[in-house]
């Protein structure tokens, strides 16, 4: 396997795990996917640092699939130890395009910055 299969991968494994219910309820297991400098750019507008990202996700309490079903992704190697993510998730009918940024830190890919914009397939 290529290294950029690697990583691609990799970026790709993180990123459905943080879709994962108990992933997402396990403080410790969403800390260890995100970069200590993370930040978010939510579909609400509103910045989320990493603190506040591994609370919110704590909080969660939903059971079932991954945190909606993702579709379309398409990954990138824009460097050695950087991955590009897009995405689109569809929960309950709230659709979103999402891109991560995913970089190598020692042998972790962490998840360094993500942002989510709403949309509505219809009005395309």
């Amino acid at each position: 396997m290529h290294e950029e299969n690697k990583a691609v991968d990799a970026a790709i494994e993180g990123e459905l795990k943080l879709l994962d219910p108990e992933v997402r309820r396990s403080p410790e297991r969403v800390g260890a996917l995100l970069h200590p400098e993370f930040l978010e750019f939510g579909a609400s507008g509103r910045i989320w640092d990493r603190d506040a990202v591994i609370a919110l996700l704590a909080d969660e309490h939903e059971s079932g699939d991954l945190a909606g079903t993702v579709s379309d992704i398409k990954a990138t190697q824009l460097a050695p130890d950087v991955v590009h993510l897009t995405f689109e998730t569809d929960h309950n009918g709230r659709r979103a395009r999402r891109s991560s940024l995913w970089r190598r830190t020692g042998q972790d890919w962490l998840l360094y910055f993500h942002q989510g914009t709403l949309f509505d397939p219809d009005e395309e």
